[in-house]
């Protein structure tokens, strides 16, 4: 990586940062004049107050200015950043969708979020971005397609408590782009800059109490879409063929609410669509932890998980199946002890 690079980089994100600064603001004031409001409705609503949305808008503005930025003022060979173009066009495609959802009074039926889903998940295929380790390719970009769109949705999923999502994102992007750097993969990593740095512009508005904006399903959608495609475009290379699944460790806090709160509702009879107080936060919140613990803790142990993807990157296959297992068993006491709640 040379230092003209690693300024590109550099600037990708402090651009994305500064234009999420300033667009995060005015995305609120916008939703108050126009009454966007997240209004709590229903049981499953955890603020008291309306509180703006629009949020995801500022994010969206600001990784994609940052991104086209770039595009000028670099002078790569045509094609090296042909997969960022899928990504940024699939990502505008997936926050117009979140964005009319947060408008529509009603909001949009799951089953008019899954069509354009899977349209944006098939525009990034058809750039490039794919799992590479299936074969044949045919079902390789099948499988993409249903982990861009679980993924899309988990993020939606998870944002249920202030500065979760975000926070989760800043940690999660930045994983991304040092697990990339080696690998020169160009278009991760300068899309990964940007989302860490657009994201963490929106961070502390969403954490604050007077100045409060959600990022709603135009800002959550858009993260998972932007994430998971990522999680496709670098080869994880080392020394241990089990890297390949790093990811999983990246993206194992949406991954594991999304299955939690599926099994659990299933189990229950009801619908895996249908919104309730069984997220793993909300969980340890009715344990007796504050928000804030809640929030440290799950940043906490997002950054944990990803330094244990990117120490896999480096081990043998036996280390490697190790630190997995690890994992897991501590997944599982984790599960253990928030099922102690039981959620109506």
């Amino acid at each position: 990586m040379t230092v003209t690079t690693a300024t590109l980089y550099l600037f990708s994100f402090l651009a994305a940062l500064i234009l999420s600064l300033i667009f995060t603001p005015a995305a609120r004031a916008a939703a108050q004049v126009f009454d966007v409001l997240d209004h709590p409705h229903t049981a499953v609503k955890t603020h008291k107050q309306p509180v703006p949305y629009l949020g995801g808008v500022a994010i969206c503005l600001a990784f994609a200015l940052s991104m086209l930025w770039i595009r000028v003022l670099t002078s790569f060979p045509t094609g090296t950043l042909h997969s960022l173009r899928g990504v940024l066009l699939g990502a505008v495609l997936i926050a117009i969708l979140g964005l009319v959802d947060d408008v529509k009074r009603f909001g949009l039926h799951y089953r008019t979020k899954f069509f354009f889903q899977i349209a944006a998940a098939l525009l990034v295929v058809s750039f490039g971005v794919r799992i590479k380790f299936i074969d044949p390719p045919w079902f390789a970009s099948a499988v993409t397609v249903l982990w861009i769109v679980g993924l899309t949705n988990a993020f939606n999923l998870i944002d249920i408590m202030d500065g979760l999502a975000s926070g989760f994102t800043v940690v999660a992007a930045a994983a991304f782009l040092f697990i990339s750097l080696p690998t020169e993969e160009i278009y991760v990593n300068f899309a990964a800059a940007a989302l860490c740095g657009a994201t963490l512009g929106f961070f502390p508005y969403n954490i604050s109490k007077r100045y409060k904006i959600f990022m709603g399903d135009s800002g959550s959608l858009m993260l998972g879409f932007v994430c998971s495609s990522l999680a496709l475009g670098t080869s994880y290379g080392g020394k241990s063929k089990l890297a390949v699944f790093a990811p999983l460790l990246i993206l194992a806090l949406p991954i594991y609410d999304t299955l939690l709160v599926s099994v659990c509702r299933l189990r229950r009879g009801t619908s895996p669509f249908v919104g309730s107080k069984d997220h793993f936060p909300l969980r340890l919140e009715a344990l007796g932890w504050k928000r804030p613990a809640i929030l440290t803790f799950s940043l906490c142990a997002a950054a944990g998980l990803c330094a244990a993807s990117l120490a896999i990157t480096e081990m043998p296959d036996r280390q490697a199946a190790v630190v997995y297992f690890g994992c897991l068993v501590m997944l599982g006491a984790f599960t253990r002890y928030i099922l102690k709640v039981k959620v109506k």
